[in-house]
């Protein structure tokens, strides 16, 4: 059984950066530095630790984070500080893997392939941590790689992320190894391949005493630093964002990987050092507040879930970080409201795809707990009643955009499939399957067209379910530009008491949240006088409209945007009911839709190609012949432009195979949700004209 660590030494990292740039070798070369592997694996061979899956082998690259820990010495001091990495995805369609890591870590390395330099992954990454207020450092791996452009690389790095970011060590000839240039260490008889000691060294110690007047104050006066002020400002630097150092590593020969290790250990902040996740607590009304807790062991219990996994041998598993407090083996918690607590039967430290069984984590650690289906992603465990409405401030992750319609082969698989898909949507946070009642589809949606393939695979392999895909129907969304009045009577005799309600009512153009699309907007106003229509029966006046913004009035889409005002109606003392009212309400609301000029909204996305410069021109030529609007151009590099664009999303529905014919298979690109738009008149036309809806209700 495992010790516990104390917060101070512990350091909490997740390695991140675009796919290939070297992080689950990177990861293989630190634990076997630190001794916890006694041979390095590969990528090739099948048998690192982080990479343990079929998936993962089958398609040679990380297809979810990974944690694993070793112990390594401090270098100024005779301490041995726990290091929990976290091994995480680069490719675009796994993203939000690595996205929803870095709550639970206090710095994020940023790893960069030395010879492709900064790709589109790598800023996209970089961007979310420097909004989330996490320190960072930068890697540039592969160093021991010929033709290599390492001092351009570095001006590149600082244009796109700022000045901030300086080498706190220097390459050698060859990538061989390094040089401390923030310690001044000077090879023997080794030269840097760029810059000089001297100058790297001025250079990062005039940006760390910055932050502590008495440090500038000694260091333009000549007079010696002192190293425990330095060291407390390289990490005030750190938290502030106002240095971000660069290390030159090989993962592949070891070069520069001790030096890593310092910089790791002795240099990158600590659970007590590193800045405050931002939790929130939500009150009665929903209103949100921070909320403040102590990394301090002793406090009441706060830890977060940041992964879920199947594990075959123990079942599922919840993967967290404890901020605040201790979790022990037999411990009861609290996860999120719940009432009743949940009884802690086995802790864990997980080393890929192995569980490390320990007795307790104190504050500051990450591991893992088995068998508590209450948990989930995102899930907050917790010790205090007052802690029952705290949760993390929402992540950014990518909207899943990328859809395929999906039927199974086999109709014996639909009492597994719901179950199968239900466990892969808690493992993976941007993967949706759902059942768009606007075009009667089975939809699963990811980040990509590999995305969905793995997902695909998984079903085959894991839970034995076989699909057929196809392209999916868009799913617009219906609204009004006008406002209008309508009218129905809905009356029934068949012997015996009938059915009979009229309404009366106007419907108007509500303000449309374009940048939420899960969330209609929708008002139902009471404008009746004199008891024209009993009270009683306006709820059931709703109901039937709600049933047609679920449904559609014009084209079979869920409507939005729509204020209604029911303003007069009549009933009947012996026959009105509810039904009449409904179906009376229902009818009076699409007779005012059809007169209120009613349109199509369909979802437009975020798109950035990232391809040989070469290509731009076709790109941007293609995108304008699908309704695309290129907003800006980015040059990466002399030879990689990154274009950014908005575009319809039904117009992209095969840009994946059309980018690779159109760049050689250079080309990649990445979509987001950005916002909904009016559909052109033609368009909208031909929707509205296949739709065969509202058959006469009576």
């Amino acid at each position: 059984m495992a010790t516990e660590h104390a917060p101070a030494d512990i350091r909490n990292i997740a390695l991140v950066g675009h796919g290939g740039s070297g992080k689950t070798t990177l990861t293989e070369r630190l634990l076997f530095s630190a001794g916890a592997i006694q041979r390095m694996g590969s990528v090739e061979e099948n048998n690192t630790v982080s990479d343990w899956s079929e998936e993962e082998h089958h398609h040679q690259h990380s297809l979810r984070q990974v944690m694993v820990h070793f112990e390594a010495k401090s270098h100024m001091s005779d301490k041995s500080v726990l290091v929990n990495l976290l091994d995480t995805p680069g490719l675009g369609d796994f993203i939000g893997h690595a996205i929803a890591s870095l709550p639970a870590v206090e710095t994020a390395m940023v790893v960069i392939d030395a010879g492709k330099g900064i790709e589109t992954v790598t800023r996209r990454i970089y961007n979310v941590a420097q909004e989330r207020n996490l320190p960072r450092a930068i890697v540039i791996n592969k160093i021991d790689e010929h033709d290599l452009d390492l001092e351009g690389l570095v001006e590149r790095i600082r244009d796109v992320f700022g000045n901030q970011c300086l080498p706190i060590n220097l390459p050698t000839a060859g990538g061989e190894s390094v040089i401390n240039v923030f310690e001044a260490e000077h090879a023997d008889g080794a030269e840097p391949v760029f810059s000089s000691v001297e100058e790297a060294h001025q250079q990062i110690q005039e940006q760390v005493v910055e932050v502590d007047d008495s440090l500038t104050e000694a260091y333009f006066e000549g007079g010696e630093l002192d190293p425990v002020k330095l060291h407390k400002a390289f990490e005030v630097c750190l938290r502030e964002g106002h240095l971000v150092p660069i290390c030159f590593v090989s993962a592949k020969t070891g070069a520069g990987i001790d030096d890593l290790m310092h910089v790791i250990v002795d240099y990158l902040p600590s659970p007590l050092e590193g800045n405050p996740r931002p939790f929130v607590n939500e009150d009665e009304d929903g209103n949100e507040s921070p909320y403040e807790y102590s990394v301090d062991p002793d406090k009441p219990l706060l830890a977060h879930v940041f992964k879920i996994a199947a594990d075959p041998f123990v079942g599922k598993l919840g993967v967290f970080r404890v901020h605040q407090g201790r979790l022990k083996v037999k411990d009861e918690v609290y996860i999120g409201a719940n009432k009743k607590p949940v009884r802690i039967a086995h802790l864990y430290k997980r080393q890929g795809k192995d569980n490390v069984e320990v007795e307790s984590l104190g504050a500051g650690d990450i591991g893992a707990v088995a068998k508590i289906d209450e948990l989930h992603f995102g899930s907050v465990l917790h010790t205090d009643h007052d802690a029952d409405k705290v949760h993390l401030k929402k992540l950014p992750l990518p909207k899943p955009m990328f859809g395929l319609a999906i039927e199974l082969k086999n109709r014996k698989d639909e009492s597994k499939f719901a179950p199968a898909t239900h466990k892969m949507m808690e493992e993976d946070p941007c993967l949706i399957f759902e059942r768009v009642e606007a075009t009667k589809q089975t939809v699963m949606r990811g980040l990509g067209e590999l995305h969905l393939r793995v997902v695909e695979e998984k079903l085959k392999d894991q839970y034995g379910i076989e699909i057929e895909t196809e392209t999916p129907k868009i799913a617009f969304r219906e609204s009004i530009a006008a406002n209008a009045e309508g009218h129905h009577r809905h009356k029934k005799q068949s012997g015996g008491s009938g059915e009979f309600g009229e309404v009366y009512l106007r419907v108007s153009p509500l303000p449309v949240d374009h940048e939420n699309h899960d969330e209609p907007t929708f008002e139902f106003v009471n404008a009746t006088v004199g008891g024209s229509i009993p009270k009683q029966f306006l709820p059931a006046i709703e109901k039937g409209i709600r049933g047609v913004l679920q449904e559609g009035a014009i084209a079979g889409y869920p409507m939005t945007g729509v204020r209604v005002e029911v303003y007069d109606g009549k009933f009947h003392a012996v026959d009105s009911k509810e039904i009449a009212f409904i179906k009376a309400g229902r009818k009076a609301f699409i007779d005012a839709v059809q007169k209120a000029k009613p349109i199509l909204l369909e979802p437009y996305v975020h798109l950035e190609v990232t391809a040989p410069n070469s290509y731009m021109g076709d790109i941007a030529s293609d995108l304008s012949t699908k309704r695309g609007r290129v907003q800006d151009t980015e040059m990466i590099g002399s030879d990689t432009v990154v274009v950014k664009a908005q575009a319809p999303l039904g117009e992209l529905q095969n840009y994946s195979n059309q980018l690779k014919s159109m760049t050689g298979g250079a080309g990649s690109y990445t979509i987001d949700f950005s916002h909904e738009e009016r559909t052109p008149p033609n368009i909208q036309a031909e929707v509205v004209a296949a739709f065969k809806g509202h058959q006469d209700d009576d």
